[in-house]
């Protein structure tokens, strides 16, 4: 086939999807074209999107795998709402995308995989290959990826099962070709990640290759585009997954506090990457425990506590509702702990491989008693970074336990993060005792109430710590109804004084007007670009995302009572809008979604407007 000489547009802003069966390495393709853009220079933002089963049926619609990316020459904050380019390997990939796909859009379609059996499991009746009404209004690109690998790949000595397995570097090729870009950072990947198995290294690579070229082969495409770099600010940056940030967030925080890590915990999606991470970075003193269930891994990190290390475990959803007698114990002993929740779809088994932000009552409340705790929550892949060195600054300063949210759609997305300087960061200071001279083990007469954090073994500060009422300063067993009623009351105001320690909250906009977006979590990309749409189009609205939601910022009803509307987008039915709706006495308006999937900006937009407008 001869080059076909094509033209090069110029685009601010690009949205592409891979999609196929689970076992066609999408989120491997997807992770280095998000890699290849990160090194180039442009602003992304990403959403995988795995199978909740763990071996759907091959080719069906439960079992299809996806990764989207949006990337820019400018700030972005969300992976896009309509694609650009939506990449099909199978029919059910075609079927559950489809409709995402922009009037006028790419679709590239693999036609190999477009066989009576997959088609069946997919639920054509007939192939949409063959119907020209079915794919009208796109720009379909038919191409049989799988035998142009195969036949690229006939000397290479390999099983034909094992040459398929290279076709979703085929489609990478294609796309890298489609956007103008290097392979130089996927051949590397292939060469290190197959060290091992040079024939395979060379596989990968020749399919990569065939891929590209292919496209200068393609007279239907008659245009490649060009997204130029971003501007960042000048230092050092890399692409991170959400989970791994927050990995790196609770190591630093080790460092800068001088205790080692300790994690705990049991493995469970979305949140098992955090595990695996910190496993890798035993060199630092990190001391990673897979216990046998959730209140083992919970406990465990109690008694790391107790014992003087910087304690974390880490779960979600349902994981978090086995903890809960054990953090009754935490808040009781006063004992600095991390507590990460990854949330997900639920109730129950619920949705584990997708997105949902259900947990902040289960956060808030979710103990027996009085038994008040910490609440931060992440808004970002990059904000993991930040939120997790935070939540281990305020237990380690308070002497309290914290619950850090994050939720599926940040653990795995990705995006350019600037790494840090150290000594930038607040510093960490410890409650660790090693003088016995008016020791109480449980003394608050500090303005930050936090008790001293007496090790184990230290001579004469031997103590005691239980689930069972304590006297303040002495620490021995109570059942005084006055005590009782001092030591909660006590409890509680160790929470409500960290408000005087965290960030006032921070408008985006004007400071008052007539709607007010309030937002926490993931929810962040979608209300902020969305906001600025409706704000570059004159209309009277501001963006406020909170961070700590117990307590809440000192400032937030001053806030408020400045705005006519307030309307609070979440992934639940209606949490934090019932917190604030109490705590305030705001008539707020909540927008509602839970289909294991985050909002677009388009559906934030849309209320806005209705809210607005109707003013």
């Amino acid at each position: 086939m001869s080059t076909v000489k094509k033209k090069i547009s110029e685009v601010d802003v690009a949205t592409i999807r891979f999609a196929g069966d689970s076992g066609d390495g999408m989120q491997l393709t997807g992770n280095q074209f998000s890699d290849n853009t990160a090194i180039f220079g442009n602003d992304l933002a990403t959403l995988p999107d795995f199978p909740a089963e763990i071996r759907a049926p091959k080719g069906s619609l439960a079992g299809v795998s996806s990764f989207q990316l949006q990337f820019s020459n400018k700030d972005i904050h969300t992976p896009g709402d309509d694609l650009d380019v939506l990449v099909a390997m199978n029919p059910a990939g075609l079927k559950v995308h489809l409709g995402d796909l922009k009037d006028n859009g790419m679709l590239i379609i693999n036609t190999a995989n477009f066989t009576p059996k997959n088609l069946q499991l997919a639920g054509y009746e007939e192939n949409p290959l063959d119907n020209e009404i079915l794919l009208e209004g796109y720009q379909v690109v038919k191409v049989d990826m799988t035998q142009l690998v195969t036949t690229a790949l006939k000397d290479s000595g390999l099983s034909t099962k094992i040459m398929v397995r290279s076709t979703n570097m085929f489609a990478l090729g294609l796309l890298y070709w489609l956007y103008g870009r290097s392979m130089d950072s996927s051949i590397e990947f292939i060469q290190k990640k197959f060290a091992k198995a040079p024939e395979i290294v060379d596989a990968n690579i020749k399919a990569l290759n065939a891929g590209y070229y292919y496209g200068e082969t393609l007279e239907i495409i008659k245009t490649t585009y060009k997204v130029n770099k971003a501007e960042f600010k000048k230092g050092k940056y890399r692409n991170i997954i959400g989970n791994n940030a927050l990995a790196f967030g609770l190591l630093t925080a080790a460092e800068r506090s001088g205790l080692d890590l300790f994690y705990g915990g049991y493995p469970i999606t979305p949140a098992s990457d955090i595990l695996h991470y910190l496993a890798q970075y035993k060199s630092f003193g990190v001391k990673t425990f897979q216990a046998e269930d959730e209140i083992a891994g919970v406990v465990s990190a109690i008694g790391a506590a107790f014992a003087g290390d910087l304690a974390v475990t880490a779960t979600s959803g349902p994981g978090i509702s086995l903890k809960s007698e054990a953090l009754g114990l935490a808040v009781i002993s006063e004992l600095p702990l991390v507590v990460v929740n990854v949330q997900r779809g639920g109730p129950s088994t619920g949705l584990p491989t997708k997105t949902e932000q259900s947990d902040l009552n289960q956060a808030v409340f979710g103990r027996n008693g009085e038994a008040p705790m910490v609440i931060l929550a992440a808004a970002t892949p990059v904000d993991c970074f930040n939120m997790a060195y935070t939540a281990c600054r305020i237990a380690l300063k308070y002497m309290v336990p914290v619950i850090l949210l994050s939720d599926g759609y940040i653990a795995n997305g990705s995006e350019p993060w600037q790494i840090p300087e150290i000594e930038s960061l607040p510093e960490i200071k410890t409650r660790v005792v090693n003088k016995k001279n008016g020791f109480a083990p449980f003394d608050h007469s500090n303005k930050e109430l936090a008790r001293p954090w007496a090790l184990p073994g230290t001579p004469g500060m031997e103590h005691r710590v239980g689930g069972l009422e304590k006297w303040d300063e002495s620490g021995h067993v109570s059942y005084d109804p006055q005590n009782h009623q001092y030591m909660v009351e006590l409890r509680q105001k160790k929470v409500d004084i960290i408000a005087k320690d965290i960030p006032p909250a921070k408008v985006f906009g004007k400071d008052n007007g007539e709607l007010l977006v309030i937002g926490w979590g993931g929810t962040h990309g979608a209300l902020r670009s969305a906001v600025e749409t409706a704000q570059d189009t004159g209309k009277s609205v501001s963006h406020l995302h909170l961070r700590y939601l117990n307590p809440l910022p000192a400032n937030l009803g001053e806030i408020l009572v400045k705005f006519h509307k307030v309307l609070i987008p979440e992934l639940n039915m209606g949490q934090l809008s019932n917190i604030i709706r109490s705590k305030f006495l705001v008539d707020a308006v909540s927008l509602n979604k839970v289909q294991g999937k985050p909002f677009t900006q388009t559906e934030v937009l849309n209320k806005i407007t209705e809210l607005v407008e109707g003013a």
